[in-house]
């Protein structure tokens, strides 16, 4: 790759979908905390830096601040706090609102050049605002290039050197032309080469896989998921026998799904598999637990665990671990790399792990985001079913039964599940859709069947569509696909008498219940 786009996260929820947009753009890019010394950014030699939005106001005790020195290494994007913390240090003027913008706006492009080429001078375009904050007066030295009605200052850039800044997110899907805002940045102010391939990914990957392996023996925890089988086939690629894919039946998978993995990963791409029967331990483990935090660790240490035992039963000396770890697993977790963004739940492979677990992780995947991983099955030739397959959580069907997890839970959860991704498919839908699943409810309802009362259980249906993982709005089916779900749950699967549709959005929602 001969360009890098250096992200620094100031705090913002969005600083995942800026790296989203940069890689949509062929463009390799990574985000680090703003802690990062100016020797480490100089060393690191970016093609140009972007400093993302957060929640701080720039005058704040411990917000994230910058040596003046970065105005001089890269070309630089200052995104909301960014802007701000731009403005602030050159001598513009910048005020407390009293009041949050938040929401679709209006804006004025005044300048149609370096981040707005392509743009008109005077014409309005919808963006994503989210601050209090805001910039009154640009520094000496620069000039405005956007403005809005309930804001005069909206984007500015220095009159010599390459710096700009925004009030609004781009990166976000609410703004309406902001991809070309990113790849303006990126191309007509940085220069930067669209060279961020699958290709690219792969060899670069390999590479490093063999030499962190070395002559290794490696552990891969594979689920029969996207993640974790793409991870597989690029370790395998690299490092062939080197590689065990141990595969663990922990009672919380999809119906015939063990079967489904043995007959794919085993037979169809020749790895080694070994299959561990651990459903009687991980239920054992989970008996009684309610809480969904609980039951991720849970269920990350007892796998560890069996991983272990079958390394040692295999006779082998293994010393690492291959997971399918995403970019979005590790944001909702806690900001990549120790940036400042809030953390909104533990994932089962980024805070489900043992501290003192003997393994060392190989994670080959975890800069990409989901359609990324997809691309590069594609690309490694693995099926369009495996890779097409939508999102699974790593602790399993345990955090779509809510509350604790019984064995006959399970039993009747995949198989409504079952039914309704058949009848997604059968509807010629299930591509359209980012992920769907079943929801077993701790609750009981009072139906009518066959002329006597019923209080049986209820399951709720999610369905979602996204670009990322990181929002998400919910699917509208068909009245008619709805229907003939909902009666064949009920008519075909013990114990239910009642079915729902989620109708939530991400957020405020997230995608999983629990």
């Amino acid at each position: 790759m001969t360009s890098r786009i250096l992200i620094l996260d100031c705090g913002s929820q969005f600083t995942q979908l800026i790296a989203r947009r940069v890689r949509e753009a062929h463009v390799y890019c990574e985000i680090h905390p703003p802690t990062r010394s100016l020797a480490w950014i100089r060393d690191w030699k970016p093609t140009g830096i972007i400093l993302s939005g957060g929640p701080s106001s720039v005058t704040d005790a411990g917000a994230p601040t910058f040596e003046k020195e970065i105005f001089d290494i890269a070309p630089l994007l200052g995104v909301c706090y960014g802007m701000q913390w731009i403005a602030h240090t050159e001598g513009g003027t910048l005020v407390g609102s009293g009041r949050r913008e938040y929401g679709r706006a209006e804006v004025t492009i005044e300048e149609p050049a370096g981040v707005w080429a392509g743009f008109t001078a005077g014409e309005h375009t919808q963006v994503w605002m989210s601050h209090a904050d805001h910039v009154e007066t640009v520094p000496p030295g620069y000039v405005r290039t956007a403005s809005s009605a309930d804001n005069p200052l909206v984007g500015f850039r220095h009159k010599t050197k390459p710096i700009h800044a925004i009030q609004f997110h781009a990166e976000v899907a609410h703004t309406t032309r902001g991809a070309q805002i990113i790849e303006n940045f990126l191309f007509e102010v940085c220069g930067a080469t669209p060279d961020w391939t699958p290709g690219s990914f792969i060899e670069q990957e390999l590479a490093k896989i063999r030499a962190t392996a070395g002559a290794s023996h490696v552990i891969c925890g594979l689920s029969g998921g996207v993640d974790s089988s793409v991870a597989a086939a690029l370790v395998h690629k690299a490092i062939g026998d080197q590689l065990t894919c141990i595969f663990v039946d922990t009672g919380l998978l999809r119906l015939n799904e063990r079967e489904q993995v043995e007959r794919t990963m085993g037979k169809h791409l020749g790895m080694k598999l070994v299959t561990v029967r651990a459903e009687e331990r991980f239920l054992s483990a989970l008996k009684g637990v309610e809480n969904p935090e609980e039951k991720r660790k849970i269920i990350g240490h007892t796998f560890i665990d069996v991983f272990e035992e079958a390394a040692a039963r295999e006779g082998k000396d293994a010393e690492f671990l291959v997971q399918g770890t995403l970019y979005p697993d590790v944001i909702e977790s806690a900001s990549p790399k120790g940036g400042p963004s809030a953390t909104i739940k533990t994932h089962h492979n980024v805070g489900g792990l043992k501290p003192d677990m003997k393994f060392k992780l190989i994670e080959p995947l975890r800069e990409l985001f989901k359609d990324e991983v997809r691309n590069v099955g594609r690309s490694l030739g693995l099926p369009e079913e495996m890779v097409g397959r939508h999102p699974f959580p790593g602790p399993g069907l345990a955090i779509r039964v809510l509350g604790a997890v019984t064995e006959t839970d399970l039993s009747t959860l995949r198989k409504a599940d079952a039914i309704y991704l058949e009848e997604i498919r059968a509807a010629g839908l299930y591509d359209d859709i980012w992920q769907a699943f079943a929801v077993f409810l701790p609750v009981r309802s009072v139906g009518v069947m066959g002329d006597g009362r019923t209080y049986e259980h209820v399951i709720a249906l999610r369905a979602v569509t996204s670009r990322d993982g990181m929002t998400a709005d919910w699917f509208g089916f068909p009245h008619e696909v709805l229907a003939r779900m909902s009666n064949r749950i009920i008519n075909e699967v013990p114990g239910v008498n009642r079915v729902v549709y989620d109708v939530s959005s991400k957020p405020p929602a997230t995608i999983e219940w629990e």
